[in-house]
């Protein structure tokens, strides 16, 4: 079909997943003479060439990724990539930024203070390293005291992991949290951060 042919086409050239909306639109515009696409083809479109990628002639797959498609090469031929530099020069997260984004991703929207209590450190030098790579972003403010900021993932966030939904992170099942005793002991320490008395958390460098 010529539609899939398009199509096809779209998904290779994008530098950013395209959304099954995004490609509607473009169909709708009337760019594309002669053709028309909706929902339900294009259901059918995405989930044939879903199909196609994965046979071992092709070296690279098409994946959903925060609920749009992109082509990506399959991971087998990374170490390749990787030694020819063609692979995007993306910095590796240090530990503490990784910690710090682990907390928000599993409870966003969260507080700073809320990761501070989580971790035991203060973490303003991770969250400001991960708003600059746009990994998180402000969400609002809480209706707490002081009103804090309020953090959460981004959808580069999603394309940075591969992941289409948040609920795709892996779930640690031998993790328990009594949620109750949790928002219990947070009081306490917001309670204790309020008191001059109390020390400060640990600050972090990077």
């Amino acid at each position: 079909m010529e539609c899939a042919r398009v199509i096809e086409a779209l998904l290779f050239a994008a530098e950013n997943p395209l959304r099954p909306e995004q490609l509607l639109d473009l169909f709708r515009d009337g760019e594309f003479e002669g053709l028309e696409l909706d929902e339900n083809l294009l259901a059918v479109i995405l989930e044939g060439l879903t199909e196609k990628y994965k046979a071992p002639d092709y070296v690279f797959e098409l994946k959903q990724i925060d609920g749009g498609y992109q082509l990506f090469t399959k991971t087998e031929f990374f170490p390749y990539l990787r030694h020819a530099n063609l692979l995007k020069n993306q910095k590796r997260l240090s530990r503490a930024s990784l910690e710090t984004l682990s907390i928000i991703a599993y409870r966003q929207p969260i507080s700073k203070t809320e990761v501070e209590f989580i971790r035991g450190v203060n973490c303003d030098y991770a969250v400001r390293k991960l708003l600059d790579k746009n990994l998180i972003e402000i969400r609002g403010r809480s209706d707490a005291a002081g009103r804090p900021l309020l953090y959460g993932t981004t959808s580069y966030f999603m394309e940075y992991f591969g992941i289409n939904r948040i609920e795709d992170l892996p779930q640690p099942d031998e993790v328990t949290l009594d949620e109750a005793e949790y928002q219990a002991q947070f009081k306490v320490f917001l309670s204790n951060q309020s008191e001059d008395s109390s020390p400060a958390p640990v600050t972090e460098e990077e």
